[in-house]
């Protein structure tokens, strides 16, 4: 069971505080020593427009060699030229499902994100880096609202098809309910294999962890997550925070699952972002986590 952990990026590019490349090196720091086995440790865009995410080249820079599996987001061809420059071995790239999104996200048509995402993907395979291909607004779009989900099975398909490595369901603005969560996973799952498949889910709604127990029955073992329950999308209006780590892995580790994460040094993890961003965070469980600490069950 992996948790990739997009605090870094997903989950500081919304803050009202932008932290130095130093104070996120920081917070991931404090994701490693939890056990955390991967991390979006940021964004190659410009920082003009999303400011928090400058100096990304700083941060990778700064990266223990080894300790996890790292990856940045790219928007284009360009960013991609940065972050292999820099020395990212695995780039994510994102395509909305709905073409509002995509004009609003990166100011392209559907049809053009897809095109710029199969010349990356082309040049990836040639320079041995991975690529993660994600689908934006997979279940609702803040412009567009329900998504067809034979749209996003067909964006999958065409993303496979090109060479991509794994293709990420993401629920951007946290509309998706787990009963359309295990209807989309179970068939992307049943027609590219649940081993190639991840999800990315926000808990706007309340509904976040219980998104993913919907996609765990369809074979899922791989989600991102963030630390406190941090994010929300500068471009999607409606979208709040990802579901928090600490809520992800309490639940997969009652479940019996094996994440190789330890939740007491996930809350110290927790303590570092609350206060590099000025302000406490947690997600729905922290509380109870902290009485299991001071009560030494944990």
């Amino acid at each position: 069971m992996t948790i990739n952990d997009v605090g870094p990026r997903d989950g500081l590019q919304n803050q009202s505080r932008t932290l130095a490349p130093a104070e996120r090196l920081r917070l991931i720091e404090a994701l490693l020593a939890a056990g955390l086995p991967a991390i979006e440790v940021g964004s190659f865009v410009s920082p003009k427009a999303v400011p928090a995410m400058a100096g990304a080249a700083e941060v990778v820079a700064g990266l223990p060699v080894g300790a996890a599996v790292y990856s940045a987001l790219i928007p284009n061809r360009k960013g991609y030229d940065l972050a292999t420059a820099a020395g990212v071995t695995q780039v994510e790239l994102v395509v909305a499902a709905s073409q509002t999104m995509n004009r609003e996200n990166i100011n392209a048509t559907t049809e053009a994100a897809m095109a710029g995402c199969e010349d990356i993907v082309t040049a990836a395979q040639a320079d041995g880096v991975k690529t993660l291909a994600c689908i934006a607004t997979a279940w609702e779009c803040p412009f567009e609202g329900v998504i067809d989900q034979d749209v996003v099975l067909g964006l999958a398909r065409d993303m496979f098809a090109h060479g991509a490595d794994e293709v990420v369901l993401a629920d951007t603005i946290g509309a998706a309910d787990p009963a359309g969560v295990k209807r989309l996973t179970q068939l992307a799952a049943q027609e590219f294999g649940a081993d190639r498949l991840s999800c990315h889910f926000h808990d706007t709604r309340g509904m976040g962890v219980a998104n993913v127990a919907a996609a765990l029955e369809s074979g899922i073992r791989k989600f991102d997550a963030s630390i406190g329950g941090l994010g929300g999308c500068p471009f999607a209006p409606g979208a709040t925070g990802n579901v928090a780590t600490e809520d992800v892995a309490l639940m997969l580790g009652q479940m019996g699952f094996t994440t190789g994460i330890d939740l007491v040094k996930l809350v110290a993890a927790v303590d570092v972002v609350s206060e590099l961003v000025g302000h406490p965070q947690g997600g729905n469980s922290i509380r109870w986590l902290r009485r299991q600490i001071e009560k030494g069950t944990l």
